[in-house]
């Protein structure tokens, strides 16, 4: 992971790809079971989750998945669930500016928090404000290395910008994290030919 931070800070401003990623885990996340308590036991078991999503099979990962989204999405304050939820029905009714203003109080309620980092992306996003929505994403890899569905984003926006090197080297840390991934596997084998031989 330690190419990542590198490769986002040199990113032009082009983020469109990166919403239907964080989006897909959004709706992932409400389908699963309530989360587990905060702490270190909530930690591990976050922990033994992803490790058990390295290896499921198709199915099973689908569920660990949603299970790990679910609490991504549980910042262990009332009040930064509510500005979450906020958020989310605002892009949903696609009140960007209202989206932007939860997502920038949930923010300045809970900076560690990456899954706010992560919708206010999105909302940057969707107002045409590529730097900023580029920069909050970067923090959501600061904050969550293993954060699989921002990576995804990152590579499918290097992907469509045509560096296929950095794009091909972030599908494999998506890999390692999520091999079930949508569309990931496909982009590995289109990639493989115009990295092969090529150091990473």
């Amino acid at each position: 992971m330690s190419r990542l931070k590198p490769i986002v800070a040199a990113l032009p401003l082009a983020m469109g790809i990166l919403q239907p990623a964080i989006a897909t885990g959004n709706a992932h996340a409400q389908d699963a079971p309530e989360a587990a308590t905060q702490g270190p036991v909530g930690a591990q078991d976050l922990n033994s989750l992803l490790a058990a999503l390295s290896s499921a099979d198709p199915a099973e990962a689908e569920r660990l998945a949603g299970q790990i989204r679910h609490r991504w999405d549980a910042s262990g304050s009332a009040s930064a669930d509510y500005l979450l939820r906020r958020t989310r029905k605002a892009i949903e009714a696609e009140e960007m500016q209202a989206a932007l203003e939860h997502a920038t109080a949930l923010i300045d309620h809970a900076p560690e928090f990456a899954q706010g980092w992560a919708e206010r992306a999105r909302t940057f996003y969707a107002l045409d404000l590529y730097g900023p929505a580029l920069s909050d994403l970067e923090h959501v890899l600061a904050l969550n290395p293993q954060h699989f569905d921002a990576i995804m984003g990152l590579a499918v926006m290097l992907d469509q910008m045509g560096r296929a090197e950095d794009a091909y080297e972030a599908y494999l840390q998506v890999k390692a994290i999520h091999p079930h991934q949508a569309g990931l596997t496909e982009a590995l084998e289109r990639l493989a030919p115009q990295v092969r031989g090529k150091t990473l």
